[in-house]
């Protein structure tokens, strides 16, 4: 113990330490059987709300943290999302037949338009619930929003991007 310890401990006053320091070895096991016991109990009550599914261009660079950062900040599993191709036709048998709800999320303009089969421009179709023009997957809601590397050139565009995945998280959590 440091002098400057016993000092503050003398007067009454707690000493902070650093989060960023090295815990003590007794600290460090105890916080890892602590987090395996949270683990373990969160991975009793999580069950899944839906699959989503993102169209347009695979993020790289800054882009793909912001996305990454998207999806943790939704709380997904790798099993929950995945990325597809615009272009690619839609396979209706690879749905989930387990009644599974589904949820697509476009980056861009163009990836929406190609999706919906719309003629508007992305500030159009923003905010409404498409559907996908495909045989089989009518059904399957659409949000149309901004491309990633648009937001990064436009940060103030973030609060719309993220209005455009609360109105997906909720269309998901209403099928």
């Amino acid at each position: 113990m440091s002098t400057n310890s016993t000092f503050l401990k003398e007067m009454g006053i707690t000493e902070w330490t650093s989060r960023d320091a090295a815990p003590e070895p007794n600290q460090a096991i105890l916080a890892a059987e602590v987090s395996n016991d949270q683990a373990a109990t969160e991975t009793y009550e999580r069950h899944s709300l839906g699959i989503w599914w993102f169209f347009g261009n695979k993020p790289q660079g800054d882009a793909e943290v912001l996305f990454q950062n998207a999806i943790r900040v939704l709380g997904l599993t790798p099993q929950e999302w995945s990325w597809k191709n615009p272009a690619d036709k839609l396979n209706p048998e690879l749905l989930p037949q387990d009644g599974t709800p589904i949820v697509a999320l476009a980056f861009g303009g163009a990836a929406a338009q190609k999706l919906s089969g719309e003629r508007d421009a992305l500030p159009e179709l923003r905010e409404t619930v498409l559907a996908i023009n495909a045989d089989g997957a009518e059904d399957l809601p659409l949000i149309a929003t901004f491309e990633l590397n648009q937001l990064l050139s436009r940060p103030k565009d973030k609060a719309l991007f993220w209005q455009d995945l609360l109105l997906a998280k909720s269309v998901l959590q209403n099928i």
